[in-house]
């Protein structure tokens, strides 16, 4: 079986093999401009290679505050650069391609979060990190696809708003019983094109392997599988594993890093429509211009970047 990703890595290789001139040019600007790149692991190849770090977002979160770097060239989507801002508001923060957004964080207004306020007035919003930068100065608290349960679980209030990804909401309110948590009608396009006859029929192909999935899948996929965890914990729980063949179950991005730190085992894609264009936008080319022109930088009103960075300090303490 000849995947998609030994086909794009191929492809990789190749361009990163024409790109000598480019990369050392990006190792020179970041010493010039005191600068660390931080890359998502839905992130192409070529860009996690030339990353100083390489993690979820929940990883990049904290690596953004702690860094000592004085500018961070975020490889990633929109959101995600705006809390390194917000994390570090002294810093410059440049997304390498303005362009690259996040649907599912477009799915929730200012509005519609105001408006569930009005309705439940004793619940406390949690919102996923998948928001805008406004979104976040609406809500109590800040979570990740890795701490959600343990954020939710920390509050005293018994309801509990989760916004705006339904499917994790929905994976998190299966565990917590004593808690009403009400989820919001948003979901990541990726994950949420996967379906379960698709998943079914690769796990009867490849009969006996484990079906890792992410918790931005359904719930009718998440039933299928052996393992539900973020791209972090998908990474540690495969590296712990002994078995030498598994079904992935969310982006493709995540496979680079799964070879390089297992080089002796194999990966399947449980879809191939697991693919976020959003986070494939960007380029080497990109980040050079980035370093070179300091574009796009991150802009944030100062009322928005207090409050959010208070949902966010919430998560990171807990």
């Amino acid at each position: 079986m000849v995947s998609y990703y030994c086909i794009y890595r191929c492809q990789y290789i190749f361009r990163r093999h024409n790109m000598k001139d480019t990369i050392n040019t990006i190792e020179k600007l970041k010493k010039e401009k005191d600068a660390i790149i931080l890359a998502h692991l839905y992130q192409n190849p070529e860009i996690q290679e030339i990353a100083d770090f390489v993690g979820d977002s929940f990883e990049l979160s904290k690596k953004a505050k702690e860094s000592k770097a004085q500018t961070i060239v975020f490889c990633g989507v929109h959101f995600m650069a705006e809390s390194a801002k917000i994390l570090s508001p002294e810093k410059t923060v440049l997304l390498p391609r303005e362009d690259a957004g996040c649907p599912m964080a477009d799915m929730v207004t200012e509005k519609e979060v105001q408006q569930l306020r009005k309705k439940y007035p004793n619940a406390a919003v949690v919102c996923y990190v998948n928001s805008s930068a406004k979104v976040k100065a609406l809500s109590d608290i800040c979570c990740t696809s890795s701490n959600a349960l343990k954020v939710v679980k920390s509050l005293p209030n018994k309801q509990i708003i989760f916004i705006p990804d339904e499917n994790l909401g929905h994976y998190i309110k299966k565990q917590v019983t004593d808690k009403e948590v009400i989820p919001f009608d948003g979901y990541c396009i990726t994950h949420h094109l996967v379906t379960k006859e698709e998943v079914i029929k690769i796990k009867k192909d490849l009969k006996g392997l484990k079906f890792l999935a992410h918790p931005e899948c359904r719930e009718e996929i998440l039933e299928e599988a052996d393992y539900i965890g973020s791209t972090s914990q998908i990474i540690q729980y495969v590296k712990e594993s002994k078995d030498k063949e598994f079904i992935i179950g969310t982006e493709q991005g995540i496979l680079h890093k799964l070879t390089q730190n297992n080089p002796e085992k194999t990966f399947y894609l449980a879809s191939s429509k697991l693919i976020c264009m959003n986070m494939k936008k960007t380029k080497i080319e990109d980040v050079l211009n980035a370093l070179e022109n300091n574009t796009h930088q991150i802009e944030l009103e100062e009322n928005v970047k207090e409050k959010a960075y208070d949902s966010l300090n919430k998560m990171l303490e807990i």
